[in-house]
């Protein structure tokens, strides 16, 4: 277990987590080593936490079930996703607003709940998520509403995705073609913006010094913690390695092998 850090984190003085998912608590269909005994120690010790995912296509109870194939129990309240972010900013800038959504049931199901109808001929946004309902035809439909006025909003930044054999593209690559064609800048709801990790804490009930980041991107997950006043976690269980660090300008509170270190270390103090 390595824990180089330049500010250590009491983990037992810490009431909230705030938790990317995958290559955090899981990578494919596999959960990661130590992710059970992570989930009991949260239980046993009463923190608030909340597993966040910039892919807009799961609705928390997916991925609650998801969890559940893989034998853990996570109650849907604790799963907060760039769709629910996305739905929550639409609803805070123009309540009972009409979109043009391209994706999958995650951030249509987030949208509808939020009261915002769906409409094809004249939206007041255009709203891309991942999915498979992505095509040429979709995708001209979203620029021409664009170019006649509606507003264009990514539910997150992501460029690409791992998947089993590689990776995908994602969201920031999907919606660039409508920002080329049109000329227009799209607005992104999801990590890094410290809209949705303002939001996970208000969830929480916790104040930015009481909660932690934990993730395996320095880019997203230690970016939007670090900005949003939370210790960071940086796990090397997901995408990141140490080399990744000299990378960046910035470093995380702390830099662990994955988050079964964290019951670990809490047990030491």
């Amino acid at each position: 277990m390595n824990t180089q850090s330049h500010n250590f984190i009491d983990f037992n003085e810490k009431k909230g987590f705030l938790c990317d998912m995958d290559g955090v608590i899981y990578h494919g269909n596999r959960i990661l080593p130590g992710v059970a005994e992570f989930i009991r120690w949260l239980h046993d010790k009463n923190k608030e936490y909340l597993f966040l995912t910039n892919n807009s296509g799961y609705t928390p109870r997916e991925l609650n079930q998801k969890l559940a194939r893989m034998g853990l129990d996570v109650p849907e309240e604790h799963f907060y996703t760039s769709a629910l972010a996305t739905a929550a900013f639409l609803k805070e800038q123009a309540p009972g607003c009409s979109v043009f959504a391209i994706g999958e049931a995650g951030l249509l199901n987030a949208l509808y709940d939020a009261g915002i109808t769906m409409n094809d001929v004249n939206p007041d946004y255009v709203v891309m998520g991942e999915g498979r309902t992505y095509s040429l035809d979709t995708l001209t439909k979203a620029t021409n509403l664009v170019m006649a006025g509606a507003k264009l909003i990514g539910a997150n930044s992501d460029v690409s995705g791992p998947i089993e054999n590689g990776i995908a593209p994602a969201c920031r690559a999907l919606i660039a073609p409508i920002e080329m064609a049109t000329g227009k800048q799209a607005y992104f709801c999801g990590k890094p913006n410290p809209l949705m990790m303002r939001t996970g804490l208000k969830l929480l009930h916790c104040h930015s010094a009481e909660a932690v980041m934990v993730g395996d991107r320095m880019d997203t997950d230690v970016i939007s913690g670090m900005e949003s006043g939370m210790s960071t976690v940086l796990v090397l269980s997901g995408l990141s390695t140490r080399e990744t660090l000299k990378t960046y300008a910035y470093r995380p509170s702390m830099v662990l092998d994955g988050v079964g270190d964290i019951p670990r270390l809490a047990a030491k103090k």
